[in-house]
């Protein structure tokens, strides 16, 4: 082998093809940022769904105890409307 291709790395890393270790952290310290900002964000979306996933669960409660009474108040009115929804959506859907 020559004395030129001897110190030359057949495998450059990127630090060796970008001009050194400066290129190196400053793609560094931009990708942290970029990952702290995406980290803050899901941070912010999973808080926000887990406040609207409490109000709909309580939504959802309060809604099926409000149905099951009145199916209990008047249980023909109820079938009649569950008829009617069937119907309906039979319609629809031919």
């Amino acid at each position: 082998m020559n004395a030129e291709t001897s110190n030359q790395n057949p495998f450059p890393t990127s630090a060796e093809s970008s001009g050194g270790a400066s290129g190196l952290n400053g793609e560094a310290s931009r990708v942290r940022r970029m990952a702290q900002s995406l980290h803050e964000a899901v941070d912010s979306l999973e808080q926000k769904l887990g406040t609207s996933s409490e109000r709909v669960m309580g939504l959802q409660e309060e809604y099926g105890t409000m149905a099951r009474e009145q199916v209990r108040a008047n249980p023909l009115a109820a079938l009649g409307v569950a008829f009617a929804a069937g119907f309906i959506v039979a319609r629809i859907l031919r």
